[in-house]
């Protein structure tokens, strides 16, 4: 309540000055609220000048401040708080206010932007170009301005950085996170860029730079486990399975000991980097796995690579964790690794019946289809494109829609699964009867209304239960050839090739039960064709789910060879009959 004395200024400017670091250093954080206190300062600096500036802003009461004020006993510890200031400013992300400010303390303005002009980044320029006063022995400071410095070079070049890096302007962001890593920083933080770094370089299509970094940043912190998890993502990148594998296991083994701690982070500074540089992109480049996620990620890489024991063993271990309240531990956001749990279940159910353990995967199976049994409307009827999707309830609507199509999918899934399992177990009656459950729980969609195709948000649904439909089809249809019921097998055939024109699995199968039933033209005329489409022209659709792979495998027409040789022979034949 004291009036504003200029004499007294400077030791006040100066005790605010501490008392601001203590409080911004005990919080773990920058309280932007606390800023005020730097305001009310300046307007005490302008009062006892005689100046009034209370309807400014804050960057116009600094402009005032450092015009109007020449008094030589209180540059220092103005300067001092312009550097607090800054901090929070770029806590913030305030970065031009943080550059109007230096231009302001270095009594430049053509500075920062001339060394700009040159291809230097003007803010790192202006802070670089900044004359720390002289500390007075009177007024001592419980962190210097020109540590506080060192930190504000360190904290802009990386916060700048992971703004590039978030824009997509790769090559700046490069050179931005390399000058965060020459900066004062902690080893905590150090590795921190090293990882950002390394993401960096993964995106410019350099793995093996990206590896470099990643490396470096596990050196500096081997507590800085994300790094460890993009070591992972950058050997998937290059198909390297082994060494990705390895990654993996060693996160997960890393995960188990330890819960991710914080590394030392030089505690005597109160004001430090990682206090600054608090932004969102920088989260999701460290974000630390749950040890569920990667023992997931392990057995979904196993299976892939066909390593199907070792898939089995990480699938059962992830449901065992799964039975100890893994929802509750792991947000099942869009940063989450781990796909519905139906879906796991049902990649296990895959792992389990390319192991041999048919009967196994049953059971699994039947765990998906019974819990899915009452999530299922009796009727499910996908319409054409929403007229106004931004309408809110028309939105709920669709997302409804997409939730009983998925549950639809993997109920269908489940007993195509079962039919293909008890197929191999050569109990040909019992898989027919799984593929028409199958087939009979998809009548409960109906995929086109109107006429038309449905809503492109609800495609990649629709595309799946299109290719379930067709893998029960070509299922059943063999099982069928089995017994000899060729007509039965034939309708099958035909009606995949119906429902997915564009998808060859079924042709050949539709070609073997036209030549068993003896109508050898027919099927000759259709191999004919069939063999003169180039490979793949009439491959189309997304990417099937993991846990069809092994169906579309086992769905593969195994005869291809001798079938054709057949079909050889009998057109050679027919070709001697019509000349001779």
């Amino acid at each position: 309540g004291l009036p504003a004395a200029l004499p007294a200024l400077p030791l006040e400017l100066t005790v605010l000055y501490n008392s601001l670091l203590f409080t911004m250093g005990a919080s773990d954080s920058a309280v932007k609220a606390e800023a005020e206190g730097i305001r009310q300062c300046l307007l005490r600096v302008l009062e006892a000048c005689g100046v009034c500036g209370q309807d400014l802003s804050t960057e116009e009461l600094w402009q005032k401040v450092l015009q109007e004020v020449t008094v030589e006993e209180l540059q220092g510890p103005l300067h001092q708080l312009g550097a607090l200031q800054a901090a929070w400013w770029l806590a913030a992300s305030r970065l031009e206010s943080t550059a109007g400010l230096f231009r302001l303390l270095s009594n430049n303005e053509d500075s920062g932007r001339a060394r700009c002009s040159r291809g230097e980044n003007e803010l790192l320029s202006l802070l670089k170009a900044w004359q720390v006063p002289a500390e007075v022995a009177s007024l001592p400071l419980v962190q210097s301005a020109e540590e506080l410095k060192e930190i504000l070079c360190t904290a802009a070049a990386f916060l700048q950085g992971l703004q590039e890096l978030e824009a997509g302007n790769f090559p700046a962001a490069l050179s931005l996170l390399q000058e965060a890593a020459g900066g004062f920083c902690s080893k905590r933080v150090l590795a921190q860029i090293y990882t950002c770094l390394g993401c960096c370089a993964q995106q410019m299509s350099k793995p093996q730079t990206a590896l470099q970094h990643l490396k470096r940043a596990l050196q500096v912190d081997f507590q800085c486990l994300p790094a460890l998890s993009h070591v992972a993502a950058v050997y998937h990148q290059l198909g390297e399975t082994e060494a990705e594998l390895q990654a993996l296991a060693l996160l997960y083994e890393a995960l188990e000991k330890n819960a991710p701690g914080a590394a030392s982070s030089s505690p005597y500074f109160l004001i430090r980097t990682e206090l600054l540089v608090d932004v969102p992109i920088l989260a999701s480049l460290l974000r630390h796995r749950h040890p569920s996620e990667v023992k997931y990620l392990l057995a979904q890489r196993c299976l892939q690579d066909g390593r199907v024991d070792d898939a089995v063993e990480h699938y059962l271990d992830f449901l065992a964790l799964l039975q100890e309240g893994l929802q509750q531990q792991v947000p099942l956001d869009g940063g989450s690794a781990l796909p519905r749990i139906p879906e796991v279940f049902l990649e296990a159910a895959s792992a389990l019946e390319q192991a041999g353990r048919h009967q196994d995967a049953i059971t699994m199976c039947e765990e998906v289809i019974s819990r899915t049994t009452d999530l299922i409307p009796r009727m499910l009827q996908v319409e054409e494109r929403l007229q106004q999707p931004e309408c809110p309830s028309l939105g709920a609507g669709l997302s409804q829609k997409k939730e009983s199509l998925c549950c639809l999918a993997w109920r269908a899934a489940g007993y195509l699964h079962q039919g293909w399992a008890w197929a191999t177990l050569g109990e040909s009656k019992e898989a027919i009867t799984q593929f028409s459950r199958c087939l009979g729980n998809l009548l409960r969609v109906q995929l086109y209304g109107s006429g038309v195709e449905p809503t492109e948000d609800l495609l990649p649904e629709v595309e799946v239960l299109q290719k379930i439909r067709l893998l029960s089809l070509i299922g059943r249809g063999m099982q069928f050839l089995e017994q000899g019921r060729h007509k039965e097998a034939l309708l099958d055939f035909q009606h995949g090739l119906q429902i997915s024109p564009g998808d060859p699995t079924a042709a050949p199968y539709m070609v073997q039960a036209l030549w068993k039933l003896d109508r050898k033209q027919e099927a000759a005329a259709h191999w004919q064709k069939l063999s003169q489409s180039p490979p793949g022209e009439n491959e189309q659709g997304r990417p099937v789910p993991l846990y069809l792979a092994s169906c579309l495998k086992q769905a593969a027409f195994p005869l291809g060879e001798s079938l054709a040789r057949s079909i050889r022979d009998y057109l050679g034949t027919q070709r001697a009959n019509a000349t001779s």
